[in-house]
């Protein structure tokens, strides 16, 4: 894949300083150096202590990612929300995890994708996973398409430039959510179990902004914007508040509302395209089985 760039500054620069700023990280230029991709200044192939001056025409080849082998194909739907050259956003069901494990090689996400990619003849075909989601949260999620739109999405993450939003049905004490809080308390590993988190003080730093969009005695719907990124936050700081997800039994869930998983999906994804600069937003509608519930809070 080829990326094209003009240097239109006064002063010289090296053409490392510029690539860096272009995202292009150190493992990146050593994988164009040594793994058959080119950087070209004015047609002519360049090393990067080459000092790039205004107007020069900068083009930069990065080798195609041929696939792990190890990742096994999964000829299961894949229901596209949106897809480029370099990225794409797909729906996860609820009850399919996202990424395989040592006793679950297959069924995932990741092995939907990768099918995807191979029926689709991409010669880019390593999977990179940008957001991810617990095997039974539903809701988009986002892959990048080749190790440069991943480095690039990785930035904006870590800058906070990537809004999740997501939507719950909550029960126990609803009354108590306010129409529009903050649940700001730091989360650790439960050291009595291998999954399971807690509020504790001693926990990173975790804030979860939320809105009661409706409820009734037992239970509410609420639309959720994570601030951070811990492991099961929405859950354990719901859970925190007395107010656990229906279904979520790992955290004292209601599982008598006819949910038979966490209430949980990620509806809404917004960030800016790392190469267009495009602003993109996608939406997801609640699920059939959150969807009922919802349904019956609004009667």
């Amino acid at each position: 894949m080829q990326f094209n760039w003009t240097y239109e500054q006064t002063e010289p620069q090296l053409l490392r300083t510029f690539l860096k700023g272009k995202g292009l990280s150190k493992g990146l230029l050593a994988k164009i150096k040594f793994q058959g991709g080119t950087i070209r200044v004015n047609q002519q192939i360049e090393n990067v202590l080459y000092q790039v001056k205004n107007g020069d025409q900068i083009a930069v080849t990065i080798p195609d990612e041929a696939p792990h082998e190890t990742m096994l194909l999964d000829d299961q739907p894949l229901e596209i929300v949106f897809e480029d050259d370099h990225l794409l956003v797909v729906e996860k069901p609820a009850g399919v995890a996202s990424i395989p494990a040592q006793y679950h090689p297959n069924g995932t996400m990741a092995n939907r994708v990768k099918a995807y990619y191979v029926k689709q003849g991409y010669q880019d075909q390593v999977i990179h996973i940008v957001t991810r989601l617990d095997r039974d949260t539903s809701g988009l999620m986002l892959f990048a398409k080749h190790g440069f739109a991943h480095a690039m999405m990785d930035q904006e993450l870590r800058k906070k430039q990537v809004s999740k939003k997501y939507f719950a049905l909550v029960g126990g004490k609803v009354a108590q959510l306010a129409q529009h809080g903050e649940i700001e308390a730091p989360i650790s590993r439960n050291r009595n179990s291998l999954m399971q988190r807690q509020v504790a003080a001693e926990g990173r730093y975790a804030l979860t902004e939320y809105w009661c969009l409706a409820h009734d005695d037992e239970k509410a719907l609420v639309d959720i914007q994570l601030h951070t990124g811990r492991t099961h936050q929405i859950r354990v700081h719901f859970a925190y508040l007395g107010t656990p997800l229906l279904g979520d039994d790992m955290y004292g869930g209601d599982v008598t509302q006819g949910i038979t998983r966490q209430a949980l999906h990620c509806h809404q994804l917004r960030f800016r395209h790392p190469f267009t600069q495009e602003d993109l937003n996608f939406e997801s509608p609640l699920p059939p089985d959150m969807a009922a519930v919802a349904t019956e809070i609004e009667r």
